[in-house]
């Protein structure tokens, strides 16, 4: 198959798709409560994100995407965040596919993007979830699996599951493309929290998955894989689960900063129901808006941090140890975390006020919790991996 046609102009800079994520901002603020009612993004906020090209902003070059360093998408993200956390979260899980589609055999990659280089690929990590089984020419893969955030926009989709050895009785983990075609979608995403992210259930049965469309987790581990013979940038030697608790928190990190920024906007000309008093006036009102974007720009400088350090190993040419993805992983925790603590902090200072479904705080405290729900930004989990490896003990997690 022939290589996926490049775009006739050059892709967007970071700060073209910069200033394209800003003017969605208050039109995504708008669609929220469709989105919502929806329970997966608009028609028209998929579009836009094409038209934007926010979509392909870690795609190859080769295939007219941006290839952006890995910190545009903690940065991009959090932006169309502040305007939708739905929005932000789908988006930031479909552009990681085209991310991590570069990492597949040129074969795989050319059957996507050949067709089309704005495909999209939903996905479901749940390694449980599914069973495979090597046959002849590829693997049999069965299994249902939840949490297929943008499944409804999605030509493909990327699912993991565990590979057992008969004879030795152990098991690999690898990740298999499937077409929209050979996998049924189960409407399970009746939730309180992110709910226009349509993340639901997909089921498969006994489909056959040729062998050039199935990746070991051992390519996405950094360094070389079948990929780099045509994706050799940095950005595609950069380990996928060390770095994916950045995926969740940037949109946790657009939450807060855009609770903090509507907050701010109300408070300032906004008098108490029960003093009659200007609220910016009171002392306590400053501090609380003092500690909560303390939190926020904390989470952020340790996010950026952290990705341009696993940038740095990248361009060196080297794997980073162990004690460096714990760290980014328990970084990734605590920084969702801080923009947690920040909302609660926002949420309770706008009193009343913010439990009516017209006051935006309330979709994002719904939001952000739903986020840090993840288990690529759960605390104990991450710290626990952090602590075992800085304690000489091997980490828990065997993808890392």
């Amino acid at each position: 198959m022939p290589e996926a046609t490049r775009a006739s102009s050059a892709p967007p800079s970071f700060a073209e798709l910069r200033q394209r994520a800003e003017a969605l901002v208050p039109v995504l603020r708008e669609r929220a409560a469709k989105t919502e009612a929806l329970r997966r993004l608009p028609d028209e906020t998929v579009a836009d994100l094409h038209r934007s090209g926010l979509f392909r902003m870690l795609q190859p070059a080769r295939v007219g995407g941006s290839e952006l360093p890995y910190t545009a998408l903690v940065e991009l993200a959090a932006i169309v965040a502040s305007g939708c956390g739905s929005t932000a979260w789908v988006l930031n899980n479909l552009a990681s596919h085209h991310w991590m589609l570069g990492y597949w055999p040129k074969a795989a990659q050319d059957e996507i993007w050949g067709p089309s280089p704005d495909t999209l690929i939903g996905s479901a990590f749940i390694f449980p979830g599914g069973r495979a089984r090597k046959v002849k020419g590829g693997y049999r893969l069965s299994g249902r699996w939840p949490f297929s955030s943008g499944v409804d926009s999605s030509a493909w989709n990327m699912i993991a599951a565990v590979v057992p050895d008969e004879q030795t009785g152990a098991s690999e983990h690898r990740v298999f493309l499937v077409p929209a075609s050979d996998y049924s979608v189960v409407d399970t995403w009746y939730v309180s929290g992110l709910a226009g992210t349509g993340s639901k259930d997909v089921a498969v049965s006994n489909v056959l998955v040729p062998e050039h469309r199935t990746l070991s987790i051992e390519a996405g581990k950094g360094g070389q894989h079948p990929g780099s013979a045509v994706n050799p940038g940095a950005l595609f030697r950069l380990p996928w689960f060390a770095l994916f608790g950045f995926v969740i928190a940037s949109v946790s990190l657009g939450i807060a900063k855009g609770a903090i920024e509507q907050f701010v906007a109300a408070t300032r000309s906004k008098l108490g129901t029960y003093s009659g008093r200007s609220l910016a006036d009171f002392s306590t009102m400053q501090v609380h808006v003092a500690e909560a974007g303390a939190l926020i720009d904390a989470a952020e400088a340790l996010m950026l941090r952290d990705c341009e350090e696993a940038t740095a190993f990248a361009e060196a040419g080297q794997v980073p140890p162990m004690e460096h993805k714990v760290r980014w992983r328990r970084d990734g925790a605590y920084a969702a975390r801080l923009c947690g603590k920040a909302v609660d902090i926002i949420f309770a200072a706008a009193g009343g006020g913010a439990i009516y479904e017209s006051n935006p705080l309330q979709r994002a405290f719904r939001d952000i919790h739903a986020a840090n729900g993840h288990f690529a930004v759960n605390w104990d989990a991450n710290g626990i991996n952090y602590g075992r490896v800085a304690l000489g003990l091997p980490p828990d997690s065997a993808n890392l």
